[in-house]
C-alpha cells in the first residue's frame, strides 16, 4: 500500500455554540463543523474552536488545518478576497506571525496561545529577534487547565454555551461547566 493510501482521514465534530461575547455586543448561535487532523489533539481542536468564538465576525471560517501549517487555523475574508483577520493557535513561529502582519495589510492579526507560558517564550523569542510588526497583532493564551478540562469532551457531536466577558470565559458543556481567564500579552520593543 502507498502511503497516501494508508493516511486516515480526519474526524468531522459537530459543535452547535451559544456564543455570547459581551464586550463585543455579539449573541449568535453557531453551528461548528471542525475536522480534525488525525494527529491533532483535542486540545488543539478546542483551542481552534475557542479562537473562533474569540474573534468572531461574518464571514469568519476555520483554515484548511495542520495539512498546510502555513495557513491561518482561523480567517475571515473582505468581499474582494483580501484578508480581513488571520488567527494562529497554540505555538506559531514568531516570524511565522510578523510575516502574517507585513503580508496582510490592514488584517487583524491574533494568536490565541495554548497557555501564558508559551505566549512569554514566544515574546522573549520575538523581542530577540526584534520582531517590532508584532506590536500590531493580538496576543492571548488560555488557561491551560481549561483547555485541559475541554478536551475531556471528545464527542463527535457536543452542544455548548460559551459567555466571554472582561477576559473571562465561562462554558457549559455537556451538562457541566468550566471557565477561565484569558491572559493578554503584549510585544513591546527591547
Amino acid at each position: 500500500m502507498t502511503a497516501l493510501a494508508m493516511a486516515l482521514p480526519s474526524t468531522l465534530h459537530q459543535l452547535d455554540l451559544q456564543l455570547a461575547h459581551v464586550d463585543r455586543g455579539v449573541d449568535r448561535a453557531l453551528s461548528l463543523r471542525i475536522a480534525r487532523h488525525p494527529s491533532e489533539t483535542m486540545e488543539r481542536v478546542w483551542l481552534r474552536a475557542l479562537a473562533l468564538a474569540w474573534q468572531w465576525e461574518e464571514g469568519i471560517a476555520f483554515g484548511p488545518g495542520l495539512c498546510e501549517p502555513d495557513a491561518a487555523d482561523v480567517l475571515a475574508q473582505r468581499p474582494d478576497g483580501r484578508a480581513s483577520l488571520l488567527v494562529r493557535v497554540g505555538r506559531p513561529a514568531p516570524e511565522r506571525v510578523a510575516r502574517d502582519v507585513a503580508q496582510n495589510a490592514g488584517a487583524r492579526v491574533a494568536v490565541l496561545f495554548e497557555g501564558p507560558r508559551r505566549m512569554e517564550a514566544f515574546l522573549q523569542e520575538a523581542r530577540e529577534l526584534r520582531l517590532d510588526r508584532l506590536a500590531r497583532a493580538e496576543l492571548a493564551a488560555l488557561d491551560p487547565d481549561l483547555l485541559g478540562a475541554l478536551a475531556a469532551h471528545e464527542d463527535r457531536r457536543l452542544k455548548a454555551a460559551l459567555t466571554i466577558v472582561s477576559d473571562h470565559l465561562y462554558l457549559d458543556v455537556a451538562g457541566g461547566s468550566v471557565d477561565g481567564p484569558l491572559h493578554r500579552g503584549t510585544y513591546q520593543e527591547p
